[in-house]
């Protein structure tokens, strides 16, 4: 099959590459692999009248049937305590506050489902969960990784673009867009721009040596990672040879790596209209000229050793790069470009990195003595534009791309024009360049065919992430590999039909999606087990009840903040540094500030500053993902640090005091109510007459072994938050 060709812009063009693609066999068992077949929405099965009866949307008439098949009969509906916990927490990460229960509770008009699945998806909290989500997938830091892990200091705007994208709702056709090719197809939205920051999520070792070699572990990452978010396989598979499962050929990796062949790291992307940066280089001008006579100085002084540490810099490249850097810019090819703009980072530096090597103890005096003179004229310094670290093309004329023998760039084999996989489309990419943005526009083409409604793996790879968050198991138990080594799908035709619902009915509006799941009897049913379905299906794939699950790292920090009063609901921003237990990897320095106080404690944990090499000590012991590759599905351990975390960690002792202040916020509370609102506030109901029996001996026998009931509410309050109803939803 073929994509259709959606745009104007991808039309032939004389400085496109016109290599022709190879004629490739593929067999008819390769041809006949599921995920590539075309999408087409399916006749809804009939039901027998129970199953009518059961069914809330056509969800439902998938499930049924496959149950049926099996004589097995879905769980009965859960109650309304569980399906407000269970909606709240999956689509906002924290739990529902008592008076949201109560208003719940009380609403006993027809449509009191949809109204609160409404609402939900209104909250601003939606985007900060399912922008989680998709983190994950496209492995964010804040960092490079490597020996170094050096921070990014502006990554976290694409962050904060992927949260605002969700509760926009932006439509997932046009989200995958401006992440591959904003500044080609939205010329001008600065809205946009900072999707462009998923092409800059990869590891780097900024100050490797061998710089080519540098670019090309670059392009691995960013290629590998595409495939996986966007087309659900894994072609890294083919990095050195055709994928021994899968039919994808060793040269379709290189044919999707060369949409990317153009790409320069840009770490200052103004976020602001020309005119606000023309007007920013004015006052810049105006400055410079105050401050002439000390900036002089500066200059005076530092003129040597920035000498000295280009010297030294540049004489430890190979002689090829040193070449590249020497000759004037006119003179360079297209891959000579791209050497130059990742050598020179390594020789062009900040004073601060030259000043330890190169200025002796006088120097570094008088060069502190001089800053503090320029403090004077501060006031005529303008503020720094906002800024953000994304990747675009370096000019109108790419870099051939050539299919690498072993994967190793001493083995350059045939030259590749951009493609897709051979076996969707084996006609390379058309598109044409972009001369007012010095642009190749082959990127404009790879977004344009991934977003493409009749592209068969970018459609049904979202739809199956989306189930996946909301059961804890896609139809495809593998979200991230939809090949031959990958699970095969539980109910296909389900998949199918909300596929083609998502990008036709729906116009690849997430909300809408999840509206459909979450109000279908499927999603409604109960978490009780059942010995004799359990028995036919051990696993739940058919789902005849739903999947009891513990809650995320995250949403297990985040709830501990909301039930206690603690959390600070402010959203944005750069990446904050709650306090990191003493004896962690993390500890205040290279690798973590000192916290701000409650500016950096009690933000969600969305925003916690992501180390790419060590995470934060409470997240990572719930098995946050560190983010090397992407990550479709998280593991879910039971290990002893967890339990260690909730009866140790300085954090859930912080989070259960203050929650115990808020329990016995007023005066004179019998040890009954004390233990009836510690219930309400931290699990969202009230307690059994046996819990409040037991929870109320508990508070008297502790007030007087801890010397009070301050500290009995704390030691009851941290019971909770450690309890398995606290930490799993139903």
């Amino acid at each position: 099959m073929t994509f259709r060709n959606t745009a104007g812009i991808l039309c032939s063009c004389a400085l496109a590459i016109t290599l022709l693609a190879d004629e490739v066999t593929f067999k008819p068992q390769q041809r006949r692999w599921w995920a590539i077949q075309p999408v087409v929405s399916p006749v809804l099965p009939e039901l027998d009248a129970a199953g009518r009866s059961w069914a809330q949307n056509p969800i439902d008439h998938f499930i049924y049937q496959k149950l049926q098949a099996k004589n097995l009969k879905p769980s009965s509906p859960a109650s309304r305590e569980t399906y407000i916990r269970r909606v709240t927490f999956d689509m906002t990460g924290l739990p529902p506050s008592p008076v949201e229960v109560q208003a719940f509770l009380g609403d006993s008009q027809p449509g009191a489902e949809e109204r609160l699945v409404d609402r939900i998806l209104a909250s601003p909290a939606y985007g900060e969960r399912w922008g989680r989500h998709w983190l994950d997938v496209v492995r964010y830091a804040d960092s490079d990784g490597f020996k170094q892990d050096d921070t990014r200091p502006n990554m976290w705007r694409y962050r904060d673009w992927v949260i605002n994208s969700f509760n926009q709702d932006k439509p997932y056709d046009r989200f995958i867009k401006e992440q591959i090719a904003a500044d080609e197809l939205y010329p001008g939205d600065l809205n946009a721009l900072p999707g462009l920051g998923f092409l800059r999520l990869f590891e780097d070792e900024f100050n490797q040596a061998h710089v080519r070699l540098r670019r090309q572990e670059l392009l691995n990452d960013l290629t590998d990672n595409t495939a996986y978010a966007f087309m659900g396989v894994t072609l890294a598979c083919a990095r050195c040879h055709d994928h021994k499962f899968d039919p994808l050929l060793h040269k379709d990796y290189y044919r999707l790596q060369a949409h990317f062949a153009n790409l320069r790291i840009i770490d200052d992307a103004t976020l602001v209209p020309p005119s606000k940066v023309q007007e920013h280089s004015t006052q810049m001008a105006r400055y410079r000229e105050i401050a002439k006579p000390t900036l002089e100085k500066i200059e005076a002084l530092m003129q040597g050793p920035r000498a000295n540490f280009r010297k030294q810099y540049t004489e430890r490249l190979p002689e090829e790069v040193q070449a590249i850097i020497a000759m004037p810019a006119k003179d360079r090819s297209p891959i000579q470009h791209q050497i130059y703009y990742k050598a020179v980072t390594q020789i062009e530096v900040p004073d601060a990195e030259v000043i330890p090597k190169f200025l002796d103890a006088a120097g570094k005096a008088k060069y502190k003595a001089l800053m503090a003179e320029l403090d004077n004229y501060k006031q005529h310094l303008p503020a720094p534009l906002p800024v953000a670290q994304i990747m675009r093309d370096q000019a109108a004329i790419a870099p051939p791309t050539f299919i690498l023998r072993g994967g190793s760039i001493d083995q350059p084999g045939d030259e590749v024009a951009p493609g897709l996989l051979s076996i969707l489309n084996p006609a390379p990419s058309k598109f044409t360049t972009i001369p007012n943005q010095d642009s190749s526009g082959r990127r404009s083409a790879l977004a344009l065919a991934l977003a493409d409604p009749s592209n068969p793996l970018t459609t049904r790879v979202m739809v199956n992430r989306v189930w996946h968050y909301h059961f804890g198991r896609g139809i495809v138990g593998t979200p991230n590999d939809f090949g031959v080594m990958g699970e095969r799908p539980s109910h296909r035709e389900m998949l199918d039909w909300l596929t083609h619902t998502f990008t036709t009915t729906d116009g690849w509006s997430l909300k809408k999606l999840h509206r459909r799941i979450l109000l279908s009897a499927t999603y409604r049913q109960s978490s009780s087990n059942n010995v004799e379905a359990a028995a036919v299906d051990p696993d739940n794939k058919l789902l005849w009840r739903y999947p009891r699950r513990r809650l995320e790292a995250e949403s297990i920090r985040d709830s501990m903040l909301f039930v206690s009063g603690l959390l600070d609901p402010t959203m944005g921003g750069p990446g904050v540094f709650p306090t990191a237990p003493a004896g962690t990897e993390i500890q205040e320095g290279r690798h973590w500030k000192k916290s701000r106080g409650t500016q950096d404690e009690y933000r969600r944990s969305v925003y916690i500053f992501a180390r790419r090499l060590v995470r934060y000590p409470m997240l990572e012991s719930f098995d946050a993902p560190l983010a090397f590759e992407s990550c479709g599905r998280r593991q879910q351990t039971v290990t002893a640090d967890q339990a260690l975390e909730l009866l140790n960690g300085s954090a859930t002792h912080n989070f259960a005091r203050a929650l115990a202040d808020r329990i016995g916020n007023d005066e004179g509370q019998s040890h009954d109510s004390l233990a009836s609102r510690a219930y309400s506030l931290t699990l969202g109901r009230s307690p059994s007459s046996l819990e409040l029996s037991r929870a109320t001996a508990f508070l008297k026998e502790q007030s007087a072994l801890s010397g009070g009931r301050a500290a009995a509410l704390q030691d009851l309050a941290q019971t909770l938050l450690a309890s398995s109803e606290f930490l799993y939803v139903d």
